[in-house]
C-alpha cells in the first residue's frame, strides 16, 4: 500500500502590519503561500492610524491620496473599502493667504476638463497669490520640469531649490505654488529635497494626466479601512495575523528562522521585512545589501498634526491651505471623529517639514498656532477652544534630500528569500501611502519570482499591470 504525500506548501513571514507588509501578505497569501504577519503594535496600517481620546476617534494625522496614486487606490478597492473614501471629482485646492497687514485673500488652485498643461492654465491666470509675471515664470518652469527625464541619476545631486532658481523662479513662486504642494507631499522644503523626487511628484502629479492630481481622503477613521477592513481581507486570504508581536533576530538559512521576542521561533521560505528603514537595518545580517553601513544615512523628517475643538462651526470647507502664515493645511475632522457635541466642530492641522517645532511643548504650539487660525477665519476670535491636543510623528518620512536615491535599497537583498518593503524603499517614490504599497508589490513580485510556482494568479496590484 502507497501513500501520496502532499507537497509542503511555501511559507512567508511578513514583518510589519503597515501599508507594504498588508500588501505584501495578501500577494503572497493569493499565490498559495503560507503567510504568518507581524506586527509589533495592536493594530495595522503602521503610520496611517487611527486611535481613541475619549469619545473621540482621532486620526494621527491627516493622509491624503491623489487620483495617479493608483496602487493604493488598488489595495483599497482590494480591502473592499472603496465606499470609505472620497475623491474630486476636478481638483480643487482653496489657498487662503494673509498679507502682513492682516488681509485675507481666497484663491484656488482646480483643473477644467482640459488637456495637460491646459487645465491648470485658467486657475493659473486667476491666481491672485501670484502676479502676472510670477504666473509667467511659473508656467516656464512647468514646462522645463515636464522636459526633465526622470531617469537621469543627475537629478537625483542637484536641490530642487536650486533648480527652480535658475529657472527664474522668486521666493513669491515657491511659497505660493512649489512649496506649497511640495512640502505637504514631499516632507521638506525646496531647497532641502532632490530634484529628481520634486520632479517625480509635479510630473506624475500635475503634468501626466488632467486628472491625476484629484485629492481623495478617507470619509471615516484611518483605522477602519487600514485595520479594520484589512485585518478581515487577510483573515480571508488565510494570513495568520500577529499583532503585539516584535521580531528581534533573523536568522537566515534554506528556511530562514524569525525569532519573536516572546521567544517564538517562526520558520519561513521568504522573509518581507517591511517596517521602518531603522527596524529594517536592526534585523538585516551583515553585507545583506550593498552599502548597507550608509543605510544609516537615509534619515527622517518628522511631521506635526495641531488638533483643535471649537465650540462653533468655522469653516464650510473640507480643507484650506495657507500661505503667509505658520499654518500649512486645515482640515474639517467632525463628521470623521464622532464629535458629539452640537454645532461644534474638529479642525486638524497637518504640519510637515517642522525640524524647529516637533519637540514643542504643547502649551508654546497652542500660543503659536491658535491665534493663527484667529487670524486666518476671524470667526475663531470669539469662539471656545473645547479642546487642544499635538500627535507627533518624529520619523514621519524619510529625508527627500539630494542623494536620497543612492541609499534607498531594492526589494531584493543578497540573502535568497529575504526582502525589503516600505516607503523608504527604491519605489522612485516619495514616502507617501502609495510607495508603501508600491513597495509591498515589488517584494511579492521579488518572492513570487524566486520561489515555486503554485498555479494562484496573484491580485491585481490596481494599476492595470501585472507582475511579470
Amino acid at each position: 500500500m502507497s501513500a501520496r504525500v502532499a507537497a509542503r506548501r511555501p511559507s512567508a513571514v511578513v514583518v510589519g502590519g503597515g501599508l507594504a507588509g498588508i500588501t505584501a501578505a495578501l500577494r503572497l497569501a493569493e499565490a498559495g503561500r503560507q503567510v504568518t504577519l507581524l506586527e509589533t503594535r495592536p493594530r495595522l496600517g503602521g503610520l496611517a492610524f487611527s486611535f481613541r481620546r475619549g469619545e473621540l476617534t482621532v486620526d494621527n494625522g491627516q493622509h491624503v491620496f491623489l487620483r495617479c496614486c493608483t496602487a493604493y487606490r488598488g489595495l483599497i478597492d482590494r480591502l473592499g473599502a472603496g465606499r470609505l473614501v472620497d475623491l474630486q471629482p476636478r481638483l480643487d485646492i482653496p489657498v487662503l493667504g494673509l498679507g502682513a497687514d492682516g488681509t485675507r485673500t481666497l484663491g484656488r488652485l482646480r483643473r477644467a476638463g482640459l488637456p495637460v498643461p491646459l487645465h491648470l492654465a485658467g486657475s493659473l491666470a486667476r491666481y491672485p497669490h501670484l502676479g502676472p509675471v510670477d504666473r509667467a515664470r511659473v508656467v516656464r518652469a512647468a514646462l522645463a520640469l515636464k522636459a526633465l527625464d526622470l531617469a537621469d541619476p543627475a537629478l537625483d545631486r542637484i536641490s530642487f531649490g536650486d533648480w527652480l532658481r535658475r529657472q527664474g523662479q522668486t521666493p513669491a513662486t515657491l511659497a505660493a505654488l512649489w512649496d506649497l504642494v511640495g512640502v505637504a507631499t514631499l516632507n521638506a522644503t525646496a531647497d532641502r529635497t532632490s530634484l529628481a523626487l520634486a520632479a517625480m511628484v509635479f510630473k506624475t502629479g500635475l503634468l501626466s494626466d488632467p486628472g491625476a492630481s484629484d485629492i481623495g481622503m478617507a470619509s471615516v477613521p484611518l483605522g477602519a479601512i487600514h485595520h479594520d477592513a484589512a485585518l478581515a481581507e487577510l483573515e480571508r486570504a488565510g494570513v495568520r495575523v500577529l499583532l503585539r508581536s516584535r521580531a528581534v533576530e533573523l536568522k537566515p538559512a534554506e528556511q530562514h528562522a524569525v525569532r519573536l521576542e516572546s521567544g517564538e521561533l517562526l520558520t519561513a521560505d521568504t522573509v518581507v521585512l517591511a517596517g521602518a528603514q531603522d527596524a529594517a537595518a536592526a534585523l538585516l545580517p551583515p553585507g545583506a545589501i550593498e552599502g548597507q553601513h550608509r543605510l544609516t544615512e537615509l534619515g527622517t523628517a518628522p511631521i506635526l498634526n495641531v488638533h483643535a475643538i471649537y465650540d462653533r462651526e468655522l469653516l464650510r470647507k473640507p480643507f484650506f491651505a495657507a500661505l503667509g502664515s505658520p499654518v500649512q493645511w486645515v482640515f474639517d475632522r467632525t463628521a470623521h471623529s464622532g464629535l458629539a457635541v452640537p454645532g461644534a466642530q474638529y479642525l486638524a492641522l497637518s504640519q510637515s517639514a517642522v525640524q524647529d517645532e516637533i519637540d514643542l511643548p504643547v502649551a508654546e504650539l497652542r500660543e503659536r498656532y491658535l491665534p493663527e487660525l484667529e487670524r486666518l477665519l476671524p470667526a475663531a476670535r470669539g469662539a471656545e477652544v473645547l479642546d487642544f491636543f499635538v500627535t507627533r510623528e518624529r520619523t514621519a518620512t524619510f529625508d527627500p534630500a539630494p542623494g536620497t536615491a543612492a541609499l534607498r535599497p531594492a526589494a531584493r537583498t543578497a540573502l535568497a528569500g529575504v526582502l525589503l518593503a516600505g516607503s523608504w524603499t527604491a519605489t522612485g517614490w516619495p514616502a507617501t501611502m502609495e510607495s508603501a504599497v508600491r513597495s509591498g508589490h515589488a517584494a511579492a513580485d521579488a518572492a513570487l519570482a524566486d520561489g515555486p510556482g503554485t498555479g494562484h494568479r496573484p491580485v491585481d496590484r490596481g494599476d492595470g499591470r501585472w507582475p511579470r
